[in-house]
């Protein structure tokens, strides 16, 4: 009986052959042994799960993401993968006794044994975060974040110290913060509406740029305003800064612009980082509009940026603005900030009656209609560089929040419970910094700028037979297939990252 129309069919293999669609999967075990994951969570989680350890669950949620599932469900996928499972089963009993793994085949009752937790084990994993008198004060209309249990705690300090062992190894003394919210749609029953009119989250992440990690997140309702307690979490974000850094920087759109947050970044309030300079997008209200139309024409310069090694024009212009908000200029004790404008001519003009109906603020200056961006800053650099270097922020954690949500699980929540979406947008968030760390640490600068597509065509989903060789487990892949020298390589980076013991 044939199977389809071309001649070829499926078959069920009768045995285990010990082959594997993820022979480069093994290579971020390599690596967050190499920064101590495992160790920082047992050392901060302590979910008490039947036959699981926190280990285990957790790894297998980031190695999910890594392999490209986006449920709980495709862990039923990974549990197939009989060779990658054979693999995963000799890490987890790596320095084990003989009494250790029989006490651990003794957990399981024929044939049940398996190398990843079921479905059902990691709901009931997530459950232990959801704190339902928490969920008890979100409503509709109300922006309200649920304080997060001992366990989603405990994921924040899993990711600092994860943070702190990329540090140890790539030291950065300057930390540029990008904070910004991304909104996740969901049709979950008890999502409330964002305010693009859908129902949604809206986690909070604070960036490091220079390293390119999540420093911290914050899981949140679509209901509240991305501005919403931004200086709190600030604060939270700098506690979570490793040692070595010097000078702490902040970059942000218009929800960050809050005079409490520009006051505690300009007058020195932090005691550790001292001053942080910033530069933010300001509201473009009618008064910053009229300090913008007494600019003089001759004080517009035009914005410049280096593309490949020359210096081209961006179609836009910059001038500083003679601006105090009325928020400031009641106490001779508040600081006085920098403001400065751009403004780019409208390739063509406003209908109309459809003036102010743009999605963006726009004015007349002259006979010309121009886009105009405001920003906000204490930074004495020249305007054009200044301008650049918050355009930054758009480009690279935008990206990130697009990798979040459309390359690892962060797009596809699994409950109607906040604190379960809230562990499941934080093992995520684990997920995107280990595979952070193998770009930045463990591969060759050209696979900085790859996106996991790439990642999983050419390193991770590769077909391979995972063997018992001379008391070793061996992978191996096809003859001459590209991507070996390419993990030998980054085994041996990885090795070399492994602090030496002491003595």
């Amino acid at each position: 009986m044939p199977q389809g129309v071309l001649p070829y069919k499926y078959e069920q293999e009768q045995t285990d052959a010990g082959m594997t669609a993820l022979a480069g999967l093994p290579v971020y075990l390599d690596l967050a042994a190499a920064l101590g994951l495992g160790d920082h969570i047992r050392t901060h989680m302590q979910v008490k799960t039947r036959g699981w350890t926190d280990e285990q669950a957790i790894l297998s949620l980031i190695l999910l993401n890594l392999a490209g599932g986006d449920s709980v469900d495709d862990i039923k996928i990974l549990e197939k993968d009989e060779g990658f499972c054979r693999v995963l089963g000799q890490v987890e009993t790596k320095g084990w006794s003989r009494q250790q793994r029989r006490a651990m085949e003794r957990r399981w009752r024929k044939e049940q044994h398996r190398s990843v937790p079921s479905p059902s084990a990691l709901f009931r994993y997530l459950e232990a975060f959801h704190d339902p008198l928490e969920e008890k004060k979100r409503e509709k209309g109300k922006a309200c974040i649920p304080a997060p249990n001992e366990h989603l705690q405990g994921l924040v300090k899993v990711n600092r110290d994860f943070v702190a062992s990329v540090q140890k190894r790539h030291l950065r003394t300057e930390a540029t913060l990008d904070m910004d919210a991304t909104l996740v749609a969901t049709q979950k029953e008890d999502a409330l509406f964002s305010y693009k009119g859908y129902k949604a989250y809206q986690p909070f992440n604070v960036w490091w740029a220079e390293h390119e990690l999540v420093l911290h997140t914050e899981f949140r309702d679509g209901n509240v305003p991305a501005g919403y307690e931004q200086l709190r979490v600030l604060k939270e974000a700098l506690d979570l800064l490793p040692e070595g850094v010097k000078n702490v920087y902040l970059r942000s759109d218009t929800a960050g612009y809050q005079h409490d947050l520009l006051r505690y970044c300009e007058k020195r309030e932090n005691k550790r980082f001292g001053r942080i300079e910033f530069a933010i997008g300001c509201d473009v209200t009618k008064e910053f509009k009229k300090a913008v139309a007494e600019v003089e024409e001759s004080a517009w310069k035009p914005l410049m940026k280096e593309v490949q090694g020359d210096m081209s024009k961006m179609g836009k212009e910059w001038a500083d603005v003679c601006f105090v908000p009325d928020a400031i200029c009641h106490s001779k004790r508040d600081p006085v900030y920098r403001y400065v404008a751009t403004r780019e001519l409208l390739s063509q003009p406003e209908l109309p009656g459809m003036e102010g109906q743009l999605p963006f603020p726009t004015m007349k200056m002259k006979t010309q209609s121009y886009k105009i961006f405001g920003i906000v800053t204490n930074r004495a650099s020249e305007g054009g560089q200044l301008v650049n270097w918050l355009h930054k922020r758009c480009g690279k954690s935008e990206e990130a929040h697009a990798i979040m949500k459309e390359d690892l699980a962060g797009g596809k929540l699994p409950s109607s419970d906040f604190g379960e979406n809230a562990a499941w947008w934080w093992i995520m968030i684990l997920a995107f910094n280990l595979n952070a760390a193998m770009k930045q640490l463990v591969l060759e600068e050209s696979w900085a700028t790859k996106r996991m597509k790439a990642l999983r065509f050419s390193l991770i989903s590769l077909p391979g037979r995972v063997i018992d060789h001379a008391r070793e487990l061996v992978i191996r892949l096809v003859k001459g297939h590209p991507s070996l020298e390419v993990l030998l390589d980054a085994r041996r980076r990885i090795m070399a990252l492994v602090p030496l013991p002491s003595g």
